[in-house]
């Protein structure tokens, strides 16, 4: 046997060159769809502007499940009063309008259907139920991520001293970022 045909017989096929390639392609396609929840997540944390949000008590014995504190929020209830809430009903997606002033937190001011009515800060939720008086919205922040075991420190605190820091997106788009209390960072929620 010659050292020619030798080397020639170590060299991959053409076929195998293409399985390879193919496999390669197919994993960078799957790489790019994994990444596109935590690209969205990052331009909300990025290029969203920041409000507080009043928390409103739970029940504490359901307050922690796992390692997440399950968040209530004050703007999830909103008046039939609001201007614009009376012409909105359940499961309807809707833009809340904030009027964020000082350290305190963010009200709402007015509800509407399309983004561009509610002003410049508004925070996007669907309508869960509605009543005569009142709206429920889910704005799908209903959990924060604690470290493992420290859920209980929250769990013991007075709900009017703690505030949710969430970014806001210039489309309503909305994440937590971190627990206040008392005006001052108790935990954060990281970056991814």
């Amino acid at each position: 046997m010659s050292i020619a045909s030798t080397v020639a017989g170590a060299a991959p096929k053409a076929g195998a060159r293409f399985t390879y390639l193919k496999w390669g392609v197919l994993a960078l396609i799957q790489l790019a769809l994994l990444s596109i929840p935590l690209v969205d997540r990052l331009q909300v944390q990025t290029s969203g502007t920041v409000v507080s949000l009043e928390l409103v008590p739970v029940d504490p014995r359901d307050l922690l499940r796992g390692d997440y504190v399950i968040i209530n929020l004050a703007i999830g209830r909103i008046s039939r009063d609001v201007p614009g809430a009376d012409s909105v009903s359940a499961g309807e997606q809707v833009y809340v309008g904030l009027s964020a002033s000082g350290d305190g937190p963010a009200q709402p001011v007015l509800v509407s259907g399309q983004r561009e009515p509610a002003g410049d800060l508004a925070i996007m939720g669907t309508i869960t139920s509605a009543s005569d008086e009142t709206l429920w919205i889910d704005y799908g922040i209903d959990a924060f991520f604690l470290p493992e075991g420290e859920g209980r420190e929250i769990e013991r605190l007075d709900t009017s001293r703690v505030l949710l820091d969430v970014a806001i997106a210039e489309d309503g788009r909305s994440l937590p970022l971190r627990l206040l209390v008392d005006g001052k960072a108790f935990k954060s929620d990281g970056t991814f």
